[in-house]
């Protein structure tokens, strides 16, 4: 069956409101395991994981950053007004260039209260270093379900990040139903977090910690890091009935020769991102290696993946190892040493896995796409997992445990 045609109403659960973690466990190692291997399911934690991996495997990690996303403004009123940022506006060519903007940047914004925002800006004062600044916000359009936001502020010294970092909230998902508190600046990040961009945790890589880390290396099991911003759209429910209907949220990603390279060297050795944004952008890797070996001469501007083309595009007798020296070589020609572009891929039931060989996750919504990603590695056993953990008592979502899951 061709992924357009699922019916996602197949790809559902029941999540009782208790089995959602609303709050993190106080280590994150002690996260539960659950190992789905060879069809059969057991269980152990974070902090054995490295017992459950291969000798030389890879490891693929997400570095991206949670940016405090949620600003609140306080009218004269009392009012809040709350706008929650989605992405950049399109003129921007990544998130980096975004974030160092200075004294202004455009966004697309999620509004709340916005029938209160009647004036035609909204401001408020913050501390940055001893300095007060005047920050502001102004509507300029709305486009669907969102709003573009004008921000400005009046020190132009002063870069966006640190205009966030000052005046805004961690973002936590929806699902929590609670306000972020001060433990969630830390807990909701990674230990190897490092670059600002994501409205999101790669949550996959919050149980890791320096231990763990440790343990692998012991092991010999490499780790190699990239880079993807997690927009808003990796909680967007997907509202139609077949999936040719979804469009699929798309996410800047950053890559560097160094990783590719790394990856093409443990092609022959078990393969396996940490996380669904890890996943999917080593396997957009090498749909960008194919893309340019089919047309050599692409432009930056056209070097991208969309939702379908994996299915769209034979690419049946070009081996991982090619696409992704063909893309290296590309890189080079261009003098592109990082590699910054979007990936729109989806991967469900019927896509074939090029690179990663296993997946450690979370446990995730019911019809959602990142369940989708699930059911595409290990077929219709994602409900016999689903099932196990739910009897078996671990905790689901972004805060919850998480599973290592093999082809």
């Amino acid at each position: 069956m061709h992924p357009k045609d699922l019916q996602i109403k197949d790809f559902s659960y029941h999540l009782s409101e208790d089995r959602i973690a609303k709050y993190p466990l106080a280590n994150r190692d002690e996260s539960k395991l659950l190992i789905y291997k060879d069809k059969q399911i057991s269980e152990s934690v974070y902090q054995q994981i490295a017992n459950q991996i291969p000798e030389n495997s890879l490891l693929v990690f997400n570095n991206t950053k949670v940016v405090e996303a949620r600003i609140l403004f306080q009218k004269e009123s009392g009012a809040i007004i709350e706008i929650f940022c989605l992405e950049p506006d399109d003129q921007y060519p990544d998130i980096t260039t975004v974030m160092l903007q200075k004294g202004k940047v455009f966004w697309k914004c999620l509004v709340g209260g916005a029938k209160k925002w009647k004036e035609k800006q909204i401001l408020k004062h913050i501390e940055i270093a001893g300095n007060t600044i005047i920050f502001s916000a102004e509507r300029k359009v709305q486009i669907a379900d969102y709003y573009l936001i004008e921000f400005n502020w009046d020190d132009a010294t002063v870069s966006f990040a640190e205009i966030l970092h000052a005046a805004g909230l961690i973002p936590l998902p929806p699902y929590l139903n609670r306000i972020a508190e001060t433990s969630d600046a830390d807990r909701y990040q990674t230990i190897y977090a490092k670059y600002d961009g994501s409205v999101a945790a790669p949550t996959a890589g919050l149980h890791f910690t320096e231990a763990v880390f440790e343990k692998l290396n012991e092991k010999n099991i490499e780790t190699a890091y990239l880079t993807l911003h997690v927009g808003a759209g990796t909680f967007k429910p997907v509202k139609a009935e077949k999936m040719d209907e979804h469009e699929m949220h798309a996410e800047f990603i950053e890559v560097s020769v160094p990783l590719i390279e790394k990856i093409i060297a443990k092609l022959n050795s078990p393969i396996i991102p940490v996380g669904t944004t890890s996943m999917r952008t080593i396997e957009s890797l090498y749909w960008l290696g194919i893309k340019v070996i089919l047309n050599p001469a692409i432009k930056l501007s056209e070097l991208f993946v969309n939702q379908w083309a994996p299915y769209e595009i034979d690419a049946t007798d070009i081996s991982a190892s090619t696409a992704l020296n063909a893309l290296i070589i590309w890189m080079q020609k261009n003098e592109i040493e990082i590699l910054i572009t979007k990936t729109q891929i989806i991967i469900a039931q019927g896509y074939e896995f090029k690179i990663a060989n296993a997946l450690i996750t979370n446990f995730h919504q019911p019809q959602s796409t990142l369940l989708l990603l699930v059911s595409a590695l290990i077929g219709d056993d994602w409900k016999k997992v689903y099932a196990y953990a739910i009897e078996n008592d671990f905790r689901f979502l972004s805060y919850g445990d998480g599973c290592l899951l093999t082809k």
